[in-house]
């Protein structure tokens, strides 16, 4: 897909022309915030982030999101991770990237370039010489490289295209030596499952859109394992059919999105099941669940999606702790930025989320 053979100054200014002129075509503008002047290089400047004008943005959720930004940005440390259980994962710096993304924010001087930078950084300093892993897991690798390709083009670091090229040639090494043409935890490992597997494909679909070379056989195959563990109505398992879930039946339903799927009958049988759950949420990983119902849904039935948003910003809202945390089984911080990639979709900022 997409072969890359310029160099990562072209693409990433290709790249972000590409991204302005489809803000401009979809009403998207500029417009000043109300934002503080920030100091740069000496001169006073005023902070101006991207803002939506083609769709209505629930004053809701830009609260929630707003105070839990702001949280994130109190919270992280100097090197870019946080306390807790896995605030040191190299997936919380990757979800805080993205959910600062996702929001429109001026990444080189907005009042969270902070928080972007030692993210970024963060992550990079994360992978491996050697292979070019990002973390200790393909799951942890998985979301890095996502946001890496989710901050090319929007981020003028030199360091980001050598490193999702190596993130990239790493996932797909990783898929060469698996008899099931597919993922797990370890990049040897000889099995597989969905979780892995659909956020390593969702990584590759967003390196694919920032102009790194990914093979569409490849995609087939994690494609093809996924759909070996989805069962006749449409529900997906964790390594074969059976005692399926909601959130990897999202995963499925994304990864079969993102491929241009949307005719086939499995897509619509999973798409269905997925309708029947809108009120339905998770107790063990709520936001990871949440994270992958909101795509999967978007790309799917943007009305579906909109009657479970509706639902989900209630949910987020009641939850939100008064610091602008929520809390989990993992660190706030790990938490609180995976929360907010739920509601990210209302912005859609986000290469991903492009249709």
């Amino acid at each position: 897909m997409k072969p890359s053979n310029f160099q990562h100054g072209h693409i990433r200014k290709a790249r972000f022309v590409r991204c302005f002129l489809l803000l401009m075509l979809s009403g998207l503008g500029a417009l000043p915030s109300t934002g503080s002047p920030r100091e740069q290089d000496g001169q006073e400047r005023t902070f101006t982030r991207l803002t939506r004008t083609d769709d209505t943005i629930p004053p809701q959720v830009e609260y929630m999101y707003v105070k839990a930004l702001d949280f994130l940005k109190r919270e992280q440390k100097e090197n870019g991770t946080f306390d807790g259980t896995y605030g040191d994962d190299p997936a919380a710096a990757a979800f805080c990237l993205m959910a600062v993304l996702a929001h429109g924010e001026d990444p080189v001087s907005g009042p969270y370039s902070e928080l972007v930078q030692r993210s970024l950084d963060f992550i990079l300093s994360s992978q491996s010489s050697e292979n070019g892993m990002i973390g200790s897991t393909m799951y942890s690798h998985g979301f890095a490289t996502l946001a890496l390709a989710e901050a090319y083009g929007a981020i003028p670091d030199d360091r980001l295209g050598p490193s999702l090229q190596k993130a990239v040639e790493l996932s797909l090494k990783a898929q060469s030596v698996n008899p099931l043409g597919a993922w797990r935890y370890d990049p040897t490992s000889t099995d597989a499952d969905t979780s892995v597997t659909g956020c390593i494909l969702v990584s590759l679909h967003a390196a694919a859109n920032a102009g790194i070379e990914v093979p569409h056989k490849a995609l087939d195959k994690g494609l093809q394992f996924m759909a070996s563990c989805r069962d006749s109505k449409g529900i997906y398992g964790y390594t074969s059919p059976g005692s399926g879930s909601i959130a990897v039946s999202a995963i499925g339903l994304l990864t079969q999105a993102l491929a241009k799927k949307h005719e086939e009958p499995s897509f619509q049988a999973t798409l269905a099941f997925l309708k029947s759950k809108l009120q339905t949420r998770e107790d063990t990983y709520p936001y990871y669940m949440e994270y992958y119902m909101a795509q999967a849904l978007f790309h799917a039935d943007e009305e579906i999606w909109r009657a479970w948003n509706r639902r989900n910003f209630r949910l987020m809202a009641a939850s939100q702790a008064p610091d602008g945390s929520w809390s989990g089984m993992r660190s706030p911080g790990y938490s609180t930025a995976f929360a907010l990639l739920s509601l990210a979709v209302n912005y859609r900022f986000l290469p991903i989320y492009e249709k």
